[in-house]
């Protein structure tokens, strides 16, 4: 263990290229390390970038993944299969498995079917897959004794998906915020993906204030939407804990 803490602050939402960019800049793993990470999912090396972005002249980080168009509906069996096939560790397996297998759940609650029923579509499997499998490699390879999350910031308004117009936050979302502290934001439409938050349940994230911690690495990341009129991005930061504080609670592994 490193003995590490990571923090997430959601400003304006999350979504899995936002965990992807943050946790790329806290582990300090540069696009040849992402490549690889990628080539191991079979899939091709120059499909992410991590790279500067700016936004009302205020630098920061941003994701870019540009993948092959697919119409193939994959399975949570076929997801498996690929994660079982990768170059991924066990840990980081694991992390990405429980990721999927609580999307899935959600999938399959909302639409009344068995998690192993539910295709993934929605979400482009690719870019879930990516998304998904480099967050856990990340996330496994820093170990941190605990990952920290800020109340998720929500909205009213609409979600467009294959189903039609739906309520904000999507029905999949909806599904997962049990026990999660949420705030509302002036905005409108998704702030939050399923994407993000299966990855936030399955590497056990708690929701609170920031810890007492020092601060060794830090990223403001943004993502592919801007909210007109609210503080946009999230911010991601790492470093030990400071001694005194009460140990962290862990959920089950």
């Amino acid at each position: 263990m490193s003995g590490d803490v990571v923090v997430v602050r959601p400003a304006s939402g999350l979504s899995g290229d936002m965990m992807l960019a943050g946790f790329a800049r806290l582990a300090g793993a540069d696009d040849a390390a992402l490549a690889a990470l990628a080539a191991g999912l079979v899939l091709p090396g120059d499909c992410i970038a991590v790279e500067p972005r700016s936004l009302n002249a205020i630098g920061g980080w941003g994701a870019r993944v540009k993948l092959p168009h697919e119409h193939a509906h994959r399975t949570l069996a076929d997801v498996r299969t690929v994660i079982a096939a990768s170059t991924l560790s066990p840990a980081a397996r694991d992390f990405a498995e429980r990721s999927f297998v609580l999307l899935a759940e959600a999938e399959g609650r909302v639409h009344g079917i068995a998690p192993d029923a539910v295709t993934f579509h929605e979400v482009g499997a690719l870019d879930s897959i990516l998304d998904i499998c480099l967050v856990a490699a990340l996330f496994a390879g820093m170990a941190p004794t605990a990952l920290v999350c800020g109340p998720l910031p929500l909205c009213d308004g609409t979600v467009r998906c294959a189903h039609g117009l739906l309520p904000a936050p999507a029905p999949a979302v909806l599904e997962m915020l049990d026990g999660v502290a949420v705030r509302g934001i002036a905005s409108e439409g998704e702030t939050v993906t399923p994407t993000a938050l299966a990855l936030l349940k399955g590497l056990d994230a708690r929701f609170g204030p920031w810890p007492a911690m020092r601060i060794d690495r830090r990223a403001l990341v943004y993502g592919g939407r801007v909210l007109p009129g609210v503080a946009n991005g999230a911010i991601f930061a790492r470093g030990p804990a400071m001694a005194g504080e009460p140990a962290p609670r862990h959920g089950h592994h």
